[in-house]
C-alpha cells in the first residue's frame, strides 16, 4: 500500500508522520487489495483535522475527524476508518453469497437551493459498475448522492439516498 501524508497549515514532523503511517497501515492485514491511502492533517481556526481515503481497487473509503488534539484527531479517523472498512467487508461477504441491495428507481429529483453558488470542484473517475455497487460506494463515501456509469447501459445514472432510508436511482432518458 502506497501512503501519501500532506499537512496544511500543520508542521509534518517525522513523528506525526510515522504515526498516521503506522495507524493506516494496520488496515493492510484487514483489505490486502489497497492500492494507495491519502492522508491529510488539517489545522483550521485552532481544530486539528485529519482525513484519510483508501483506494480500494477503485473503490474509494472515507472518513474525517476534528478533535483539539491533532493525535487524537488520527485516532478517531482511524476508528471511523475501522468501522466503514468492517462495513465494507460485510457488504463483499453478502454480495458473494449473493444476497442483493435493493435499489428503487424512480424519476424524483431533488430540490434546487435558489441563490447558491459553487464554492468548490471536485473531479472523479466515473468507472462502469452495477446500482448495487454504486449505493456500496456512495455508504462507504458517507454521501448523499453518487454519479456512476451504469454497467449494463453504458450511460450515467445518479443514486441517492431517500429520506425513508431507501435508495432512489436517476437514468436519463432521450
Amino acid at each position: 500500500m502506497n501512503i501519501v501524508t500532506s499537512a496544511r497549515h500543520v508542521e509534518l514532523t517525522p513523528a506525526l508522520k510515522s504515526y498516521a503511517e503506522e495507524k493506516v497501515s494496520k488496515f493492510d492485514r484487514y483489505l490486502s487489495n489497497i492500492s494507495e491511502a491519502k492522508v491529510t492533517l488539517i489545522l483550521e481556526k485552532n481544530v486539528h483535522k485529519a482525513e484519510i481515503l483508501l483506494n480500494v481497487n477503485g473503490i474509494l473509503i472515507w472518513a474525517e475527524s476534528s478533535t483539539g488534539d491533532i493525535y487524537s484527531a488520527i485516532d478517531e479517523v482511524i476508528d471511523k476508518l475501522d468501522m466503514q472498512v468492517k462495513k465494507y467487508k460485510g457488504k463483499l461477504n453478502s454480495h458473494r453469497k449473493g444476497e442483493n441491495n435493493r435499489v428503487i428507481s424512480t424519476g424524483e429529483t431533488a430540490p434546487e437551493d435558489e441563490g447558491g453558488r459553487i464554492i468548490k470542484t471536485k473531479r472523479f473517475g466515473i468507472k462502469p459498475m452495477s446500482p448495487e455497487e454504486a449505493s456500496m460506494q456512495m455508504e462507504l463515501l458517507d454521501k448523499k448522492f453518487f454519479i456512476f456509469t451504469d454497467a449494463s447501459s453504458g450511460q450515467i445514472n445518479v443514486i441517492y439516498k431517500r429520506n425513508d432510508g431507501n435508495y432512489g436511482l436517476i437514468e436519463p432518458t432521450k
